[in-house]
């Protein structure tokens, strides 16, 4: 069992992190202080990301992406997730493996403009009725001759105001549950197909979350994404490397950051006639922050590893997706206390990343959803898969 990486890995690691902190970090202030970026810094960021191959490392090579290992992709977006959501967004791309599903048209039209960052999108699962419940969804999609008619409405659309298309999740047969479900491709401006406001949200700023509505829009059998009746099925195979990358490893990457800012501001901060990293209680969460980080580290590389091999990991995936993101809250928590009064000033940006760290138990199924998923397996399969040492 070798945990080393490799001379390549490194170089990897080192460009993303070198990345994040000359390009990225630079831009923050001013991205909190107006609540957007800059389409032209967004569009230089993206411009120097692509030149170096960091944009949609997880898109397959012959579709024009890096084509990294799973491992390796979540090596890169823990660097990743150093800097805020938006920059993130602009500079690597949100390129989510549901599109690996296209067929010959849909990839030349939508697959590849993706993953050369030409074209953006978001996927459209969530309603006002249907979180975590992906299988609760209302949006219909009746046949109509040889295509169908959508109704419906979506909301919390992450990037909604920014991209170009969209993976909307339609019921098609109401009568076959969670095998009656189908994804559509749809091109924003569609006839019948708006977007309504902009939601704002407690951090993540210059992030748009829109909402999106369906009134009798007329779309063609080309439309659909997979297979009809498939669609859950669909994303729940595509998007577990998405939470793994993108919410797991990210998290370890922003709870990293925010550790090393403690640390370093309790080695600097006196109180009483010595640094508060003298006291015992300062350096017990300081530890405990180290203590979670690696574990969650080791959790997500464990997991990605698995799935390099071609096993089932969605329990695991499962596990990353509640472990790390309440890592990351306890560590942003602690950070406050460290700071004190400045931690919950907006001069520091311990409070945003406080904020920001909310969200991640909730999206992409909630942190009871998930602990749900797991006891299930366990109580199908025994404890021995998820408690034996491999």
């Amino acid at each position: 069992m070798d945990f080393s990486l490799s001379e390549e890995q490194r170089l990897l690691v080192e460009t993303a992190r070198e990345f994040v902190y000359d390009e990225l970090v630079p831009l923050e202030d001013e991205v909190e202080a107006k609540r957007q970026l800059d389409p032209a810094k967004g569009r230089a960021i993206f411009e120097k990301s692509r030149a170096l191959g960091l944009y949609a490392v997880n898109m397959p090579e012959k579709h024009g992406g890096a084509g990294l290992s799973t491992v390796d992709t979540c090596l890169v977006e823990e660097q990743f997730g150093h800097a805020m959501d938006i920059l993130v967004r602009r500079a690597f791309g949100n390129v989510y493996e549901v599109l690996l599903l296209a067929n010959e048209q849909q990839t030349k039209t939508y697959l590849e403009p993706a993953t050369r960052g030409e074209r953006v999108f978001s996927v459209c699962f969530t309603e006002p009725g249907a979180g975590s419940d992906a299988a609760g969804i209302k949006t219909k999609a009746e046949r109509k001759g040889d295509g169908y008619v959508l109704n419906g409405q979506k909301t919390f659309i992450s990037d909604g105001l920014f991209s170009d298309f969209f993976v909307v999740s339609a019921v098609t047969d109401p009568t076959a549950g969670a095998r009656g479900i189908t994804l559509f491709i749809l091109d924003k401006g569609m006839p019948g197909f708006t977007i309504g406001r902009d939601m704002a949200m407690m951090g993540l700023s210059g992030t748009s979350h829109v909402e999106l509505f369906f009134d009798n829009v007329q779309l063609g059998a080309d439309r659909i994404l997979g297979k009809e009746g498939a669609g859950l099925k669909h994303a729940l195979e595509t998007l577990g490397r998405i939470r793994l990358a993108h919410i797991g490893a990210r998290s370890v990457g922003r709870a990293t950051r925010i550790l090393k800012m403690a640390t370093e501001y309790a080695r600097d901060r006196k109180q009483f006639g010595k640094t508060i990293g003298e006291f015992q209680m300062i350096q017990q969460m300081l530890a405990d922050s180290a203590i979670e980080i690696n574990a969650a580290r080791m959790l997500v590389l464990q997991t990605a590893f698995a799935m390099d091999q071609g096993d089932d990991a969605r329990e695991r995936i499962s596990m990353v997706k509640i472990y790390a993101p309440e890592t990351l809250g306890r560590v942003a928590d602690r950070a406050v206390q460290i700071f004190g009064g400045m931690g919950y000033c907006k001069d520091m940006p311990i409070e945003r990343f406080y904020r920001d760290a909310r969200i991640s138990r909730i999206y992409d199924g909630t942190s009871e959803i998930h602990r749900t998923v797991i006891a299930r397996s366990m109580l199908k399969q025994g404890a021995g898969p998820f408690a034996d040492v491999i």
